[in-house]
């Protein structure tokens, strides 16, 4: 009991890269020590009733450890029993449409516990049959694993803890010359494998057919409203403190855009978790800043202020778009939360030296580009080579020949017909034009980019409190760098003047372009040299090392191929032994019958006569056996002991043969035990 248990426990553990091991240990701790205390009870008293009471104590051990808030002085209210019937039916569906590792809350992490609770009651009740006892756990297993693959050598530790396990309940002593062997082998595979035989690819969770319902709500281009925010500048929109300057916060991002209006992509949104991780991909430092923010929420618009990498929100329950940053809330109004968000170091030459990462999504396509901006696009770049430099280049050429729009008569619209005037006509407009005019001009280039809305962050006030007003709108395009992820860069030439832009990110863009050759010197960058593979994750991280799925799969398959080679080797040592002839064949013969009775469960020891052994096989074995046996006996004295036919051992083997027949009309389970049984050569 306490092996299934213990079988019990570990899918639940492994639920650890979700919830973090810390939040799981009491719950499922509480959950096995109390279902081994009920089990035990109930094999002295009460045995009829042992999976009732289990279920009742387990629930009621899982109310105290997570649902201790809504007990009455320790005693289970309706709001307990209500939280329990969620934790069943909806807390594994939250937790898929969370960002992971998700926040250890009740609501969330409560069907782990359950499900260990259910599948410890199904094996203690199976324990008679070990083989079926272990099926709950293995499916557990199965959907820990489809939940989140462990990697590294967590995964190793865990699978053969799940493979001990299995061997506790499995192994007999005649099965460990076959196991112990084939245990060692399988554990020398999968360290080897661990180590270099690394798995590149990430492994496919549940979670990715799991996105959160977005907001039910009317959602404006916000690219519309900047002018608007523009012409009544004094609106408070939020303030906030930092811990460091800021450059800028975004409210959302438009990918998609079909020639008449920008949209977001359809990233999917997730409920925000305890953490997010920087974007995967980044090969240069992050540092991690904070701040504390209030939202006036006047505006009604469904976004957060935001940044390009968040780590952490708390005040706030929002969804997020982990691929543009983007958070938003089911309900506008006011808002109160702390955040903190990951910022890429780097300095102007890296940016200047960088490469644009084309496997970065751009949204759909430009519809109908109007005649005249293409060859716009290859003029303000000299004709090069797309690359960051270039996209640097873009971004001097329109902040050179185009004009900031200021004052009260602010042109509107970012389609085709707005920024064909912009570009070939007007040559002036606000942060809007300026944002969309530059990205499709970077798209026709073949750069990655698309557009963000946000707002500047204004000088601090004497007691250290930014307040952000409508006046500080505006639109910037970003572009995606090798390495680095979405870089902001400023069209406009006025943009980044306030609030930071001397330091970070956004410094380093400004610097970088400050530092550009002349539009006459300009010259394509060198094409990119074939770049080293990327090394493996250091043993023990990412996703670069084999899951748990991979370790348990090739040692099951070790183990039954060591299981599958006892009838292959028992089959061989059969036909061995019948190629002898003479007395040595009947002697052959004669230990093949006791090997194979011993098999089925007959006593034997060592020294017995072909009738001694007839005697014990008595009453384990059907009537043709023995019959078989006594022709054996007959043969047998005949050529051992009185020399007549002992050139013949066919005979002895005919007996044989009658014997093995007889065995066959054994019960299956026999059958296959006695198949399956290791050790019948050696002679006892």
């Amino acid at each position: 009991h306490a092996a299934l248990l213990f079988a019990a426990a570990i899918p639940g553990l492994l639920f650890a890269p979700v919830f973090g091991m810390t939040a799981l240990l009491l719950p499922i701790a509480v959950v096995i020590v109390l279902c081994f205390a009920v089990t035990e009870l109930c094999r002295r008293v009460l045995p009829q009733w042992r999976i009732p009471l289990t279920l009742l104590v387990g629930l009621l051990g899982i109310a105290e450890t997570e649902l201790r808030d809504t007990t009455l002085a320790g005693v289970p209210t309706g709001s307990t029993v209500r939280a329990l019937i969620d934790g069943a039916t909806r807390s594994w569906l939250e937790t898929m449409q969370t960002t992971w590792p998700a926040k250890p809350e009740p609501e969330l992490l409560l069907f782990v516990p359950m499900a260990v609770l259910l599948v410890a009651v199904l094996g203690v009740e199976l324990a008679s049959k070990p083989l079926f006892a272990l099926l709950p756990s293995l499916l557990f297993l199965g959907v820990s694993q489809a939940f989140v693959a462990s990697t590294g050598w967590g995964a190793l530790v865990a699978g053969f803890g799940y493979a001990a396990v299995v061997g506790v309940l499995l192994a007999t002593p005649s099965k460990i010359l076959v196991l112990a062997p084939t245990a060692l082998v399988a554990v020398l595979a999968s360290v080897l494998a661990l180590v270099v035989l690394p798995v590149r690819a990430p492994a496919v969770s549940l979670q990715d057919g799991h996105p959160a319902q977005a907001p039910a709500v009317q959602l404006a281009n916000p690219m519309d409203d900047v002018a608007g925010w523009l012409r009544a500048p004094r609106t408070p929109v939020f303030s906030y403190t930092a811990t460091g300057p800021v450059d800028r916060w975004r409210l959302a991002v438009l990918d998609d855009f079909n020639g008449v209006s920008w949209t977001p992509d359809a990233s999917p949104y997730r409920r925000m978790g305890e953490s997010v991780g920087p974007t995967p991909g980044l090969t240069v430092p992050t540092t991690l800043h904070s701040a504390q923010l209030s939202v006036a929420g006047e505006q009604g618009f469904p976004w957060l202020p935001s940044q390009t990498m968040p780590a952490t929100v708390t005040g706030a329950d929002p969804l997020i778009d982990q691929q543009s940053g983007t958070l938003m809330v089911p309900q506008p109004g006011p808002a109160n939360y702390a955040m903190s968000w990951w910022e890429p170091t780097v300095t102007a030459d890296t940016l200047a030296d960088a490469a644009i990462d084309p496997g970065k999504e751009t949204g759909t396509g430009l519809g109908a580009v109007p005649p005249g901006i293409s060859q716009l696009a290859e003029t303000a770049v000299h004709d090069t080579r797309p690359s960051f430099e270039t996209a640097l280049v873009l971004a001097r050429y329109l902040s050179q020949h185009y004009q900031l729009a200021t004052g009260t008569d602010l042109p509107t619209g970012s389609g085709w017909a707005q920024l064909r005037s912009f570009l070939l006509v007007t040559k002036r407009g606000t942060s809007v034009q300026f944002a969309a005019a530059y990205v499709v001009l970077a798209r026709l280039l073949g750069i990655p980019a698309r557009v963000a809305v946000g707002f500047h962050t204004p000088r601090p006030g004497a007691n250290g409190r930014v307040v952000v007003h409508t006046g500080d709108a505006f639109a910037w395009p970003e572009v995606a760098v090798s390495g680095v992820g979405w870089v902001p860069v400023d069209p406009t030439g006025a943009a980044s003047s306030t609030g930071g832009s001397d330091t970070g990110l956004t410094g380093a863009v400004d610097k970088a372009i400050t530092e550009l050759p002349n539009q006459q010197d300009l010259r394509s960058p060198p094409l990119p040299t074939n770049q080293p593979t990327a090394a493996a994750s250091p043993l023990g991280t990412g996703h670069v090392l084999p899951t748990i799925g991979a370790v348990l799969a090739g040692l099951l398959v070790l183990i039954l191929l060591g299981f599958l080679a006892v009838p292959v080797l028992g089959r061989m040592r059969y036909w061995r032994r019948r190629r002898l002839t003479g007395v040595h064949g009947v002697a052959a013969a004669c230990q093949e019958a006791s090997d194979r009775l011993r098999a089925n469960g007959v006593p034997v020891r060592v020294g017995m006569t072909v009738r001694e052994l007839a005697i014990s096989a008595g009453p384990h074995v059907p009537r043709t056996v023995l019959g078989g046996l006594r022709q054996l006996a007959d043969v047998a004295d005949l050529a051992l002991w009185s020399g007549f036919g002992a050139g013949r051992p066919e005979p002895a083997w005919a007996a044989v043969d009658q014997i093995r027949g007889g065995l066959r009309t054994m019960p299956l389970g026999a059958r296959l035990r006695a198949a399956f049984t290791v050790g019948g050569s050696r002679g006892r």
